[in-house]
């Protein structure tokens, strides 16, 4: 399919605008052959449902792993990026498997009233998972452009695909598909043939921002400008080394914080990492990054941290 034509999409692909594209295919072998940080082959979790939402909360969200939250509010509840596989890849033997099994069983979810697909790279967006929660709740999906018809094939009846700062028409609360910093490939023959994303909700007068997978870049000011301060922030801070291959497509936790401070967020949570060894970092170092982070501007933990996979937080705000 086409779409109009815009400062990121030039008839045929989309692009990131006024900033450097992902490294090239050709690029792959040398990042490949990059030393890598040895994972343990798996972590403990807690593996539960989701607890409750209490009402006395603005939201109550639950970590599953890697992008995807459960997110309640008073009146539905939402899910990001869902992915329950085994592995990030289009083959059930081979490619990233999870070192940390998903929080949630699949079969445990509560009904879901929504889902944002951020993009469709194997580590966000998974058809297995799609398929069960199409089957079993029928909710309304927002995607960026291109990415209906993926959807659809995985059984959604109900799909907006939607460009940068188009708001959906048809979900049970207001969301705004904003900007990222990225790139898109299922296969190697539909580089950038769909387009990336993040989004901003607004639930009860306050806004949460899904950040989807993103570098660093100016975006992140201009969402600010657009809908105002961010009360809380979902931010990948992980997959990100080594920067001369990373560095266009997902951020470092240092430019994370960055991010959230651009957001002028209230609090942000980390995500994105430990579940699925997809660049050279050991499994734990994105957390001893985000803490130096946290040091060098002042920023409170309190203000931003993570979850355990698994584990639920009712936030007050």
């Amino acid at each position: 399919m086409t779409y109009p034509l815009s400062d990121h999409y030039d008839g045929r692909r989309f692009f990131n605008p006024g900033l450097p594209d992902a490294r090239p295919l050709s690029a792959l072998p040398k990042m490949v052959a990059e030393p890598r940080a040895p994972w343990p082959r798996s972590v403990p979790v807690q593996v539960a449902p989701p607890v409750p939402h209490d009402p006395s909360a603005w939201v109550t969200i639950t970590f599953v792993g890697h992008s995807t939250f459960i997110i309640q509010t008073r009146t539905l509840t939402f899910i990001t990026d869902p992915v329950f596989a085994e592995r990030a890849s289009p083959l059930s033997f081979v490619g990233p498997k999870r070192a940390r099994l998903a929080g949630v069983p699949l079969d445990a979810l509560p009904p879901i009233d929504l889902v944002l697909l951020s993009h469709n790279h194997y580590d966000h967006c998974d058809l297995a998972s799609l398929r069960s929660i199409a089957r079993h709740f029928d909710p309304v999906l927002v995607t960026p452009l291109g990415n209906a018809a993926l959807a659809r094939r995985a059984g959604f009846s109900r799909v907006e695909e939607r460009d940068w700062w188009d708001s959906a028409r048809t979900t049970p609360l207001p969301v705004t598909l904003t900007p990222a910093q990225h790139f898109l490939a299922r296969t190697p023959f539909d580089r950038n043939r769909a387009l990336w994303g993040s989004f901003v909700l607004e639930i009860d007068g306050r806004r949460l921002f899904f950040g989807g997978d993103s570098g660093y870049a100016p975006h992140f000011r201009d969402i600010r400008e657009r809908h105002g301060a961010i009360d809380l922030a979902l931010l990948p801070i992980g997959a990100y080394e080594p920067r001369w291959f990373m560095g266009p497509i997902h951020m470092n936790p240092a430019e994370s914080v960055q991010a959230h401070l651009d957001l002028g967020a209230t609090r942000s949570i980390g995500m994105h990492f430990g579940t699925f060894q997809l660049t050279t970092e050991a499994i734990d170092e994105p957390l001893h990054a985000l803490d130096r982070a946290r040091a060098a501007h002042g920023i409170a933990e309190t203000a931003f941290d993570v979850l355990d996979v698994g584990a639920s937080r009712h936030v007050r705000l």
